[in-house]
């Protein structure tokens, strides 16, 4: 199974919302939360745990969690190996993501690209698909967030694979916000990928 929440009313962010929330997290995630200088990471730190603590409790009847981030970065829950989540955060959005299989989120905002990025992000077919489309930064965007989802997914953070990272062996989807101008992308191993039902945005 996998579930994800999806949060964009991003006009709650706010001085007074962080202050309200602050005490609904454990001690570590405060501290995490208040390392950030500006309200937004404040903000999206906080709320993405909460989000979080809703899936864990509504899908597992995880109440209580420890988490941990591993070498590149990918966070888990070390007192329970058997569920797994990602979380991912920009101006536009906020998304996470638990399921029973590793798994990556990314969200992003839709992003003005150089030539420069274009190439080394992207690969041939990839090129010509976004330089074709009737909204290149949308469909550039698109790309970004199924290769950073995958990314996410191995746990190795962003390598030199750009070109190839979306293969055979990993499967994403992914929703566009066109109205708030962001996408989101979730991947799976291929084969816990069409073991899903669906996929509930």
């Amino acid at each position: 199974m996998i579930r994800i929440s999806l949060f964009d009313d991003m006009s709650l962010c706010s001085d007074a919302e962080v202050e309200r929330m602050l005490p609904l997290v454990p001690e570590q995630r405060r501290s995490v939360a208040l390392r950030y200088r500006h309200a937004f990471g404040r903000f999206a730190c906080l709320k993405s745990y909460l989000l979080l603590a809703g899936l864990l409790s509504s899908e597992f009847g995880l109440e209580k969690f420890r988490m941990e981030v591993g070498e590149h970065g990918k966070p888990f829950l070390p007192d329970h190996p058997d569920i797994h989540f990602n979380i991912s955060h920009c101006q536009k959005a906020i998304a996470v993501a638990v399921s029973d299989k590793p798994v990556g989120i990314d969200v992003e905002g839709f992003r003005k690209y150089s030539d420069g990025l274009l190439v080394k992000a992207m690969n041939d077919p990839e090129r010509r698909e976004i330089l074709a489309s009737v909204s290149p930064e949308e469909s550039f965007t698109v790309f970004w967030t199924r290769k950073e989802a995958v990314f996410k997914l191995l746990g190795t953070g962003i390598t030199d694979d750009l070109h190839g990272i979306l293969s055979e062996k990993t499967a994403t989807a992914t929703t566009i916000n066109r109205e708030k101008g962001y996408a989101a992308s979730v991947a799976m191993l291929i084969h816990d990928f069409e073991a899903q039902s669906g996929i509930l945005w």
